[in-house]
């Protein structure tokens, strides 16, 4: 929770020492894409050694609490370099580093914390609420007021709460609680309350009947606005989240029931001048975000990320959250994979912006951030970020950072990965190179330059978007050649202000004559087409010119000689316990397709070959589409219908020799091809489970629920030439690619 001050305050020479020095100004965020104005450079910060739960600032300082004892030096080792700093730290916004204003929250018993923090309006008073009972020795219960110019508790604020304050929100003649309290001042009020600066009760009522976890004002101060566990306020049916009066705590605006999902609950609301936005967290229901407009609280728009979100902060018209978000794919955006933490929205579409850096989960209930809020110094502006991670990643990859991480509007300074490349020749007069896009935290629109022969013009200049769950395949067609003359090429990725090292270089031979078996491969309509000709790297290039390259995860063997068909191409190699190659471009189901492979194995715990999965990075939940071998060596061609339909070959193609498989459904049902000859097939079974997947090569989930599953989900072996078709390869093609492969 987070309540900003309004205006410009005038500070005494006293609290300017405390606050510390103002950064130096900076130009505006540039190479991000907008509305973005963050950069993903994380800034050196001082690290806690607990859980940073709450926030707020003030004139260049930076107000953290929660539940830790110490401080340390950014890069500092935990247990190194501490100093004391109990629940509470005040920060300089454009150092990161602690101010002289010293603050130390205790309790008698038990274990203390600081779950929320305000800011008055005037900038003279900071509120701290939690589970507390003394503040600098002077007693206090669970919340106190402390005046900014000397860094001391006032005295005359002595507000009795009988249970956890987790919420904050001050204007200039109230200061509005939220917590697990059913009593202040010895007077029944459930789960919120409101008090004079002077510490006198209020008789504003907003009762409810479960906890109260986010209190903030809309910005005319007319309505609170109000977040928590609850089901009814006053009495009124509204669940998690409500809006009542600042006069009276009269309910203006209920949420009826299903608006918020009934085991969801609202953990934070941050506002802006049009709207307010809410965090969410399900325990199986909604964990993503809403935004409301301030004209009659109505939904604006929603997201269906699942992964609860913990804290929101609004700049410039861009929503940031922090969350564990695991699964986007019900709004078009990343499917079910490891926890993204830190996300950014405009605050007009719930679409994802690219800004993607990242915390792990960290410590207690390990969902990483926990809070965030803005803050300005010297012309610039700060994005801070608290919670339980452990390390933070940005331009560093899991760099170890706790508690606290910052990044601001300053010009970006990292520079986008390095592309990886492959070059190729299968007809005359044309050299093909491929590569994926590069990856940058804060700016998913990218230059990309492609030097020849170690050129320091580029011969080709494109754009592309990428996100680090959608990395396109771009491709450069080099008609500049003369066959049998061999060629190199290296490219560069540029943001608009740091450019990448050039790529690895990638040699092509231009050819003399067309490669016979890719170019009918190519001529029979492949969508998708891996020949795994890389020497390494996790880039899988498609030569379908559909541009659907693909990742190798878990480090296959590259290079494998000899390839299945005649000529240089190589292929890839697979450990048969986890490494596997996925094609990020997400496809609907294909009413009609033909899947096709070469493979070479002496494996006897099976696996699969190709297959379709709702799921890339781990194991797919729905899956299906998809050949496998069992462990005696047979091929299996696998459907799901709403149950299991299956068609098999003959066993024992664990032989060690090259084998070339193809797997075709459309309105003639399915059929099952294995070098060259039908081998099996079903004239009923003309469809397929339905739902938004990825191509698989080398392994997905399979084991222990298809017919003769074998003992390992993923493929021990080699394969080769793996291709895609959106329809019914015939039975003459499916002959000629056999032959061709053969060298025939």
């Amino acid at each position: 929770m987070r309540t900003v001050g309004v205006g410009t305050a005038v500070l005494s020479l006293a609290a300017a020492s405390l606050i510390g020095a103002a950064g130096v100004g900076a130009p505006p965020a540039a190479a991000l894409t907008p509305p973005v104005g963050m950069t993903a450079d994380e800034l050196p910060t001082w690290q806690t050694n607990g859980i940073v739960w709450a926030f707020a600032q003030a004139d260049g300082v930076v107000f953290a609490g929660g539940t830790f004892s110490t401080v340390r030096p950014p890069g500092a080792a935990a247990g190194t370099s501490e100093r004391p700093a109990v629940n509470f730290v005040a920060l300089n916004a454009a150092t990161g580093a602690p101010t002289g204003c010293a603050l130390s929250f205790t309790v008698g018993s038990g274990t203390a914390t600081v779950r929320a923090l305000a800011v008055s309006p005037d900038r003279r008073t900071l509120y701290a609420g939690g589970s507390f009972g003394a503040v600098n020795g002077v007693a206090v219960s669970n919340v106190a007021a402390i005046d900014l110019a000397t860094c001391t508790p006032r005295s005359g604020f002595k507000v009795a709460v009988n249970a956890t304050v987790r919420a904050l929100a001050a204007t200039g003649d109230s200061v509005y609680l939220g917590g697990d309290f059913t009593s202040v001042e010895g007077e029944e009020k459930d789960y919120f309350a409101a008090v004079t600066p002077s510490g006198d009760l209020r008789s504003w009522t907003a009762d409810a009947d479960e906890p109260g976890r986010a209190v903030e004002m809309t910005p005319d101060g007319k309505n609170v606005l109000l977040g928590g566990d609850f089901f009814a306020v006053n009495n009124r049916s509204s669940h998690s989240l409500a809006v009542v009066t600042s006069a009276t705590g009269a309910v203006s605006k209920a949420y009826g029931s299903g608006f918020v999902d009934s085991t969801s609950v609202v953990k934070d609301i941050a506002t802006d001048p049009t709207g307010f936005y809410t965090a969410n967290e399900g325990t199986g229901g909604f964990d993503g975000r809403i935004a409301l407009d301030l004209d009659g609280f109505d939904q604006r728009w929603r997201d269906t990320c699942l992964g609860a979100t913990q804290a929101v902060d609004v700049h410039r018209g861009v929503l940031y959250s922090g969350s564990h978000a695991h699964d986007c794919s019900t709004m078009g955006e990343f499917p079910n994979q490891p926890r993204k933490h830190l996300l950014a929205q405009s605050v007009n579409d719930p679409k994802l912006l690219g800004w993607f850096p990242d915390t792990n989960d960290g410590l207690g209930e390990q969902l990483g951030p926990r809070v965030m809020v803005h803050a300005s110094s010297g012309g610039t502006d700060y994005m801070w970020v608290g919670g339980g991670f452990t390390t933070v990643t940005g331009t560093a990859t899991n760099k170890p950072q706790q508690g606290l991480v910052r990044y601001a509007d300053t010009p970006d300074t990292g520079a986008p990965s390095v592309p990886q490349a492959n070059a190729s020749s299968v007809r005359p007069g044309q050299v093909a190179v491929r590569w994926q896009s590069s990856l940058d935290l804060d700016d998913s629109a990218l230059t990309y330059r492609v030097y020849r022969d170690g050129g320091a013009t580029p011969v080709y200049t494109t754009t592309g978007s990428s996100l680090p769950w959608s990395r396109p395949q771009l491709t450069f067609t080099d008609t500049d050649v003369v066959a049998g003359r061999t060629y190199s090429y290296r490219i560069t990725a540029s943001d608009g202000t740091s450019t990448s090292a050039k790529s690895t270089a990638v040699t092509a031979t231009a050819a003399a004559a067309t490669e016979a078996y890719p170019a009918r491969i190519i001529a029979d309509g492949a969508t998708l087409y891996w020949r795994y000709d890389e020497p390494a790297g996790s880039f899988a290039a498609d030569s379908s010119g559909h541009d659907s390259g693909g990742v190798h995860r878990n480090g296959p063997a590259h290079a494998v000689t000899p390839g299945a068909v005649p000529g240089a191409s190589t292929a890839i190699g697979h450990n048969g316990t986890s490494s596997y190659t996925y094609s990020d471009r997400k496809s609907e189901r294909p009413s009609a397709y033909s899947i096709e492979t070469w493979f070479r194995t002496t494996s006897r715990a099976g696996g699969k070959l190709v297959g379709f999965g709702d799921r890339f990075l781990e194991p797919s939940s729905y899956h299906d589409k998809q050949v496998y071998m069992t462990n005696d060596g047979r091929l299996v061609f696998g459907v799901n219908t709403g149950s299991l339909r299956t068609i098999g070959s003959g066993w024992g193609y664990n032989d060690g020799q090259w084998h070339h498989v193809v797997a075709t459904q459309g309105s003639g049902g399915m059929r099952l091809y294995v070098d060259g000859s039908l081998r099996a097939s079903n004239e009923l079974v003309t469809t397929s489970r339905s739902y938004t997947g990825y191509w698989h090569a080398g392994g997905d989930t399979l084991s222990g629920y298809w017919p003769s599953s074998p003992w390992s989900d993923y493929f021990g072996g080699q394969l080769d030439e793996t291709a895609i078709y959106p329809g019914v390869l015939s039975a003459s093609q499916v002959g000629a690619h056999y032959s061709l492969g053969k060298g025939a």
